[in-house]
């Protein structure tokens, strides 16, 4: 079905796209009437006012004050209009007005309302008071105005008030005719038509004056060429109006019907109280008679600020006050414009029926408002074929949005007047096509293009002028500009590649992807062209002068190395900021690269490197990335070329360098406004490149360590987490080796004391023992080479590549193998054994472990051992000892062990008393010591035993009579040692007894022997002599004489 034959009305006739209240031809007010559609927001707003106009008929009221308010496109005017004819009744075609409304109310008793007011005997002077109003604003310009269409309405010259007040003078006599026709006698010409001209007919206009009037010439003349007082207070017009409205009769009406008020009065308080004075006086004067009806843009408390009394004196004087919206628009779009035959809705329906997937899939907006949406169901696809219901929203933005940012555009209306044009001219451009075509959004600048300021014009011609050249440019480029312009100044929907896709679509066939090519295609070349800008994903049309700055900037030159190390920051401080990836246990630092161009501090192990488009290596052979990547132990991401992450940084670069260059603050405002706009752009450009640069890791390709990866799932942080995680399984291919992990000291320490961890079965690598080997295995080597080997080796080798293990596992697995005897360390050249507090220290930390060396522990030779056990067998006399390794070292060191302790307890029996030998005791202890220093190194211990075979054997032997002594000799030796001391002061007594001084000095001799065992016998007898009798007796003796 062709969409021409789909209409109820023809789609061709002619519309009166604008409403003009000074319009009045039959034509142009048949149309008006017959198809003014009455909405609902229109029928509540009518019931409004016809509710307070018939209070008034029977009620007088002061309270004739109605403000008419809406923004561009509300229809305020147009129901102005309507107001107008209905309560006049005017007579149109043969029809009044009030029968033509006869069905269009859809309420009995408001159109009954309606048909009585309109019966009332009603005249309306209906006019834009910004056509009909002086250009030079005084106070009392509204005054003027309304004098003006006053007289004109009477039949005098309201143009000028010297004319209309004669006019009103002759009229009162009742001479109007006999003056017209005295004039036309004398001057040949009708007065009507000459009055305007009136200056040059003196002679004529005296002698009229004389013969009507009956003035003098002198009195004639002089009104002629005197300063005529043209001035009219209120109170005199009043007056004037007044006096005719009585003059019609008590039920007589008159109205002021006043478009545009708003507009004319601006911000002008002065005008404002003007309009209020003459309302109020109306409306105090003439009780409901006279009516004053104004349209604004505003609401009454928007059009100018005034405040206190005066501005509730304005409220009050304008009692009824309605608000009208372009919400109602589609409404009256789709009854005037689209309403179909029933035959074409019965037919679009049933295509809905069949497209409505296809349909919501094409109309599908990206990051718009909720209401900016395709079609509900068929009923509403049939009403608004062949346009899309976010049309009717959005074209009322975009016709509010260019009234606001232009001059030319200040003569649009953005409601359904022009709109009705504009779907009108949008649906006859399409109308010979069938069912499945649509109006694209971009249509509708044909509706609105006249109006533009010449600039704008200027850019899209010189566009259409470049596609037809061929000149850079394709035609589909220039519907895609003139879509731009529209939505320039629109946030409804963000004009991204998606959603112009969504507005060029112009039939329901539309392969939305191969159009969203197209799309993107056409904004690279407008782009190029510096048609449109690009901010992030969001293009927008750009003016003449706006093109210049896009020119220069464009020029602007910048080095891509600060581009690529801006890519860089963004990734490593943005979207993978970590300098470390945690595998497991594991924190392993990577060096961070893009390009060839290292970020930061190079850590020497793995590499992740991003490859920008600006690289040569970008386009290297996929053999040499794979190479590269094994070789070089990294991750290589070759950032995908289809986010455009370059642009955008290098755009944003350019836009800083330029601004930079330039003195912003000499520079005309409306530089200064491009420039902040440009400001922001950067801004934008690079929160995008950002984003652009996320999904460029996303598409990305990744060659891990020798292979080419595809990555299937995840965000960029995500596939870099997992590279990252390949990359180091693959590197580290020995790290898994470990698989019992410490985390302190103590957990070292505790391996040190005996007690390991839980180990598992031999051969299955559990509790780390493949680990444990590879360590024992590598020291093996090195011993066999003769290469020293530190503690600094060890960790620096199994930190590093293929192993990568933990600085504190390393040190816990060389603990496990010293425990297990298999290697020792040595600090400055002596063995530390396990106990040693100083090894774990040793083992971990920086400035100690590469002083201390590490080896394979050597083994006792068979004949050591076996000379070892032959001697212990004799030393000690004893035939139950150990012949293997560990038992025969555990049994000499704690056999050293017992001895020595026991050395260092008869030590302390000499701090009571001055026994034999106690050098002898000491000898011993220090023997011991001196060969139990090598209790850490077991061939090293069996030698120094061996060497002090002999020393052990006298030892032995010289311990023997010291043991002996102090078992059972001891006894004897200090009763001898207490007797001999209680004697010292009693020596002059037994000088007198030869004898008994004889056995003292014997006694004191034998207690100071060097080795007095062999005179125990001695010492005892001497103590049974009977000395210490007779010494108690004499002391006895001398305590009686005390």
């Amino acid at each position: 079905m062709k969409i021409q034959s789909m209409f109820r009305k023809d789609i061709n006739r002619d519309i009166n796209g604008v409403i003009k209240v000074a319009q009045d031809d039959e034509h142009s007010l048949v149309q008006e009437l017959s198809e003014y559609i009455i909405t609902k927001e229109l029928r509540r707003h009518f019931n409004t006012f016809f509710d307070n106009y018939s209070k008034a008929i029977d009620h007088p009221t002061d309270k004739i004050g109605v403000w008419i308010s809406g923004f561009f496109g509300s229809g305020k005017s147009h129901f102005l209009k309507m107001l107008s004819y209905l309560l006049s009744n005017r007579e149109v075609a043969g029809k009044h007005a009030v029968d033509i409304f006869g069905d269009k109310f859809g309420d009995p008793m408001m159109y009954a309302t309606v048909v009585r007011c309109a019966h009332i005997p009603t005249e309306s002077i209906l006019f834009n008071i910004d056509i009909e109003g002086p250009m030079n604003k005084d106070k009392t310009a509204v005054l003027r105005v309304f004098a003006k269409v006053f007289y004109n309405h009477l039949g005098f010259y309201g143009e000028d008030l010297k004319i209309a007040k004669l006019e009103r003078f002759v009229d009162k006599r009742g001479k109007t005719d006999d003056f017209r026709r005295a004039f036309e006698d004398i001057n040949g010409t009708l007065w009507v038509e000459s009055r305007d001209s009136y200056a040059f007919f003196e002679d004529d206009i005296v002698s009229v004056l004389q013969s009507v009037l009956g003035m003098s010439e002198t009195a004639a003349r002089n009104w002629f060429n005197g300063e005529e007082n043209t001035d009219m207070s209120i109170k005199q017009l009043v007056e004037e109006i007044k006096e005719y409205v009585d003059s019609k009769g008590k039920d007589f009406r008159l109205l002021f019907c006043v478009d545009e008020v708003g507009q004319y009065i601006g911000d002008d308080s002065d005008l404002m109280m003007n309009l209020q004075s003459i309302v109020e006086e109306v409306g105090s004067k003439c009780r409901g008679q006279v009516w004053v009806m104004v349209t604004s843009q505003e609401a009454i408390d928007s059009v100018v600020k005034i405040s206190g009394d005066d501005f509730s004196k304005i409220q009050g004087r304008f009692n009824t006050r309605l608000s009208l919206s372009s919400a109602s628009v589609d409404e009256v779009i789709k009854k005037r414009i689209l309403e179909k035959t029933e035959d074409a809705n019965a037919f679009l329906k049933m295509v809905y029926d069949k497209e409505h997937a296809v349909l919501k899939n094409l109309f599908t907006f990206n990051h718009a408002v909720l209401d900016i949406k395709g079609y509900a169901d068929g009923a509403e696809y049939s009403a608004t074929y062949p346009f899309v219901p976010y049309q009717f929203i959005i074209i009322q933005k975009v016709l509010a949005e260019i009234r606001k940012h232009g001059n030319s555009g200040k003569h649009l209306s953005g409601g359904e007047r022009s709109m009705l044009s504009g779907f009108q001219e949008a649906a006859q451009k399409i109308q010979g096509k069938d069912e499945n075509a649509l109006v694209p959004f971009s249509q509708f600048y044909d509706t609105v293009h006249t109006f533009l300021e010449s600039p704008i014009r200027r850019v899209i011609d010189r566009c259409q002028t470049a596609a037809e050249n061929h000149d850079g440019l394709e035609q589909c480029d220039v519907s895609v500009l003139k879509l731009l312009y529209l939505v320039r100044y629109i946030d409804d929907i963000k004009a991204n590649i998606d959603n112009i896709a969504i507005l060029m679509v112009d039939d329901i066939r539309t392969d939305k992807i191969t159009l969203r090519r197209e799309i993107a295609e056409s904004l690279e070349r407008l782009e190029m062209q510096n048609y449109v800008a690009r901010s992030g994903d969001t293009y927008s049309f750009l003016t003449d002068e706006e093109q210049d700055i896009a020119i220069d900037i464009r020029h602007t030159s910048v080095d891509s190395t600060t581009i690529v190390q801006s890519i860089g920051q963004t990734i490593f401080s943005e979207i993978y900021p970590s300098r470390k990836y945690k595998y497991n246990k594991y924190d392993f630092a990577y060096d961070q690269y893009i390009d060839e161009s290292i970020v930061g501090a190079a850590m020497g192990g793995v590499r992740l490197r991003f490859v920008t488009v600006a690289s040569d290596y970008y386009n290297a052979p996929e053999a040499k990335l794979i190479m590269d990547s094994q070789v070089n132990n990294e991750v290589i991401i070759l950032l995908s070329n289809e986010a455009q992450y370059f642009e955008e940084l290098e755009m944003a670069a350019k836009i800083r360098k330029y601004i930079k260059q330039k003195n912003v603050s000499q520079l005309p405002e409306s530089v200064q406004d491009i420039i902040r706009k440009r400001q922001a752009q950067a801004r934008i450009l690079e929160e995008s490149a950002k984003v652009q640069i996320d999904k460029a890791i996303m598409g990305g390709t990744f060659f891990i360590y020798g292979e080419k990866v595809e990555i299937k799932h995840g965000d960029a942080k995500a596939k870099l987490d997992e590279a990252l995680k390949q990359l180091i399984e693959g590197v580290y291919s020995k790290l898994n080796l470990v698989n019992t992990f410490s985390e302190s000291d103590a957990d070292i320490l505790t391996i040190l004391h005996g007690e390991p961890l839980q180990g598992s079965f031999v051969g299955m690598g559990g509790n780390n023992e493949f680990a444990l080997n590879e360590i024992s295995q590598w020291l093996e080597e090195r011993h066999m080479s003769h290469v020293p080997v530190s503690m600094g080796d060890v960790q620096r080798r199994y930190q590093a590549i293929p192993y990568g293990w933990r600085e504190v596992d390393i040190a816990a697995l060389v603990a496990r193998l010293i425990v297990s005897q298999r290697i020792e360390i040595r600090y400055g050249g002596a063995v530390v054994g396990k106990d040693d507090k100083n090894l774990v220290r040793y083992l971990r930390v920086r400035s100690e472990v590469d002083k201390a060396s590490v080896s394979r522990r050597m083994a006792p030779s068979e004949e050591d051992m076996r000379k070892a056990v032959k001697f212990l067998r004799d030393w000690l006399g004893q035939l139950s000892i150990a012949e293997d390794e560990d038992g025969l070292l555990l049994f000499v060191k704690d056999t050293l062990t017992a001895k020595k302790q026991r050395y260092e307890e008869l030590l302390t029996e000499y701090n009571h008393d001055r026994y034999p030998q106690k050098e002898v005791v000491i000898s011993a202890r220090d023997l011991m010591v001196e060969i139990f220093s090598q209790k850490n190194d077991n061939v090293a211990l069996l030698k120094r035993l061996l060497t002090k075979q002999d020393d052990l054997i006298n030892c032995s032997e010289d311990m023997e009579e010291v043991e002996t002594f102090f078992k059972s000799q001891r006894a004897i030796f200090d009763a001898a040692r207490k007797l001999q001391n209680d004697l010292q002061n009693e020596r002059d007594y037994f000088v007198t007894d030869p004898d008994t001084g004889g056995k003292i000095s014997e006694i004191s001799k034998i207690l100071a022997m060097p080795k007095p065992y062999g005179r125990m016998k001695d010492l005892s007898d001497l103590m049974q002599s009977g000395i210490k009798s007779i010494w108690w007796t004499h002391r006895t003796k001398n305590i009686k004489t005390v």
